[in-house]
């Protein structure tokens, strides 16, 4: 009955930017703490970035921070992932999850999945 739909994926140059949206139905988004993850072809899945349900506490992996950035409008809920200054190895699937706790930015706090969406930066 939950359902999370990712959008905003594509193909760019290096050093370029992209900005992910996703967006929540049958739940009120403000009452889970958000996440995004990332698998890129032969690798585990990793986290990229987590918001808490306000929007005012954040987490990023080391190999994103100061590049990207999280956000949410409860508004209109949907969470953000703007994507500056991208690098080959960011390639990769991105889906983001509504968590369970904020306690652990983790795929084992996932509670609902999206179907991903496809990055790719080329050099």
């Amino acid at each position: 009955q939950v359902q999370v739909a990712e959008s905003g994926g594509g193909l760019v140059q290096a050093g370029g930017s992209l900005r992910l949206s996703c967006t929540v139905s049958r739940i009120r988004v403000n009452t889970f703490p958000m996440g995004w993850f990332r698998q890129a072809p032969g690798k585990e899945r990793e986290v990229v970035s987590c918001i808490n349900s306000s929007g005012r506490n954040t987490y990023y992996d080391d190999s994103v921070k100061g590049r990207f950035t999280i956000s949410r409008d409860n508004a209109k809920n949907t969470v953000y992932l703007q994507m500056n200054s991208l690098k080959p190895e960011d390639t990769a699937m991105d889906s983001c999850a509504a968590l369970n706790r904020w306690d652990l930015c983790s795929t084992s706090r996932a509670a609902y999945w999206g179907q991903g969406t496809q990055v790719t930066v080329s050099s």
